[in-house]
C-alpha cells in the first residue's frame, strides 16, 4: 500500500523503450536446433536462392526469416554479420538459416578447415618444381 492508502502502484520491469519483448525460444519455436542439424560456424556465409516468389508474401515465414531473406539477398552475409545486424542470439541465427536452408530459401557456404588445406611444404615444393620448369 502506498503512503496515501490508496494500494499499490504498478510497477514495469521493462523500459518502455525497449519495445515488445519476445523470448528468443519463442522465434525458433522452442527448438535449439534445426532439423536438418545443419552445423553452422560464425564465419559460414549465408546466400540468398534465386527464386521467382517473393518469400515476403510467404505466409509460413517468421519475420525474422524474411529479414534473414532480405538480407542475403543484398549481398552474402556470415552467420556473425546477420546476427549482429538482426540483434539476435546466435543460436537462434542458426536455427532460422537451417529453416530457410531446410526450404532451399538460402544455402551456406562453408569455409574450408585448417586440417583440410593443403601442408605450406607441399605448396612450395610445387613452387619449387614449376620455377625449375
Amino acid at each position: 500500500m502506498s503512503a496515501d492508502g490508496e494500494g499499490t502502484q504498478e510497477t514495469h520491469w521493462f523500459d518502455d523503450e525497449a519495445g515488445p519483448v519476445v523470448r528468443p525460444y519463442a522465434m525458433t519455436r522452442g527448438r535449439t536446433s534445426s532439423t536438418g542439424q545443419h552445423r553452422l560456424d560464425l564465419i559460414a556465409v549465408v546466400v540468398a536462392e534465386s527464386r521467382d516468389d517473393d518469400p515476403v508474401a510467404d505466409q509460413t515465414l517468421s519475420p525474422e526469416h524474411v529479414d534473414i531473406v532480405g538480407l542475403c539477398q543484398d549481398a552474402p552475409q556470415s552467420v556473425a554479420e546477420l546476427a549482429t545486424e538482426l540483434d539476435l542470439p546466435v543460436g537462434v541465427v542458426r536455427v532460422l538459416i537451417g529453416d530457410l536452408v531446410d526450404d532451399e530459401l538460402v544455402h551456406v557456404t562453408r569455409p574450408v578447415p585448417p586440417a583440410e588445406l593443403p601442408d605450406e611444404s607441399i605448396l612450395r615444393d610445387v613452387i619449387d618444381g614449376l620455377r625449375a620448369l
